[in-house]
């Protein structure tokens, strides 16, 4: 068997892709990478949230995909949306990395060390709303770019701090540069964030069941979980929703989840916990939970407020 797999062209990508394509070696396939160039590779200037479009990094490598350029895509799961693709499904989940955000700061501060009016650069309106929820007299300002070029930016001065993917700096050699771990009760993670998606045609029946051996199926299910909520919230992958599921014991997962407004001033909070086999209905119940406190509208203030 000949797999093409597409990803896109950063590092952090490429590791991402590398790692899928080894554990296929492993047992005797050939394999062939090719980078993709996506929409958010291209708009590289300003917050993620100004350019108003769902799937900017996965777009791209889904089209190839139905186009028969490659036969597999791996995704950060956080930039998948949940709505799937006509022709594809996600056929395999590995093994999920740590998933807490962390600080990387100058002076290697944490977050309470820092002085008033700090300077804090991410992208994400979840990461922006839960560091104002903890410090509101933070300035959180955007930043873009890959991993090295967002230190690259804070070692410049042009921020006081950065937050990022803990699993990106493992996965990049980075490890020196986190100065924080957030608690998951300080910023719960992005729904999918440390977890790859592997996406497939849907009539690839062989290469589905191939990558069955690379699925880890308590991730896999606490992703489903995860996805569910955000699709019944109707957020989309840039809206300040954090969720995270996960195995608690046998069988079991536990997801906790979050809604935010922009300011961070307001913040729901929902946990619950259901069977191995229920990850939908989990994820399903906790949204109404969610919609019941009153998600819906701070979802649409957040809009209001990011697209005037």
């Amino acid at each position: 068997m000949h797999i093409r797999i597409g990803t896109r062209g950063s590092r952090l990508a490429r590791w991402q892709a590398e790692w899928v394509a080894e554990k296929l070696c492993t047992r005797k396939i050939e394999v062939e990478l090719i980078t993709l160039s996506t929409e958010g590779d291209r708009k590289d200037k300003g917050a993620l949230s100004q350019l108003g479009s769902v799937g900017i990094f996965t777009r791209e490598i889904q089209r190839a995909l139905l186009e028969n350029q490659v036969d597999l895509a791996v995704h950060s799961l956080k930039d998948l949306p949940t709505a799937q693709t006509e022709g594809l499904q996600l056929a395999a989940v590995p093994l999920r990395g740590p998933c807490e955000d962390v600080l990387v700061t100058q002076n290697r501060d944490t977050l309470s060390d820092l002085p008033p009016q700090s300077r804090i650069g991410t992208g994400s309106l979840r990461r922006r709303s839960q560091i104002l929820h903890l410090r509101s007299d933070l300035q959180v300002v955007p930043i873009r770019g890959n991993v090295e070029t967002r230190i690259k930016k804070l070692e410049n001065g042009e921020y006081d701090g950065i937050v990022l993917a803990h699993a990106g700096l493992l996965r990049l050699g980075l490890q020196k540069y986190v100065h924080q771990i957030f608690q998951t009760s300080e910023m719960i993670p992005a729904v999918g964030q440390a977890a790859l998606g592997l996406e497939i045609r849907e009539a690839d029946a062989d290469l589905h069941a191939c990558l069955e051996q690379i699925n880890h199926r308590p991730t896999h299910q606490a992703i489903l979980a995860e996805r569910t909520l955000l699709s019944k919230l109707q957020g989309g992958c840039l809206a300040p929703i954090g969720a995270w599921a996960r195995e608690i014991e046998s069988n079991q997962l536990q997801l906790d989840a979050v809604v935010l407004d922009a300011s961070g001033t307001q913040r729901l909070f929902h946990t619950d916990r259901k069977s191995m086999d229920e990850a939908k209905a989990l994820g399903q119940e906790t949204a109404e939970h969610l919609l019941t406190q009153g998600a819906e509208a701070l979802i649409h203030t957040v809009r209001d407020t990011e697209h005037p």
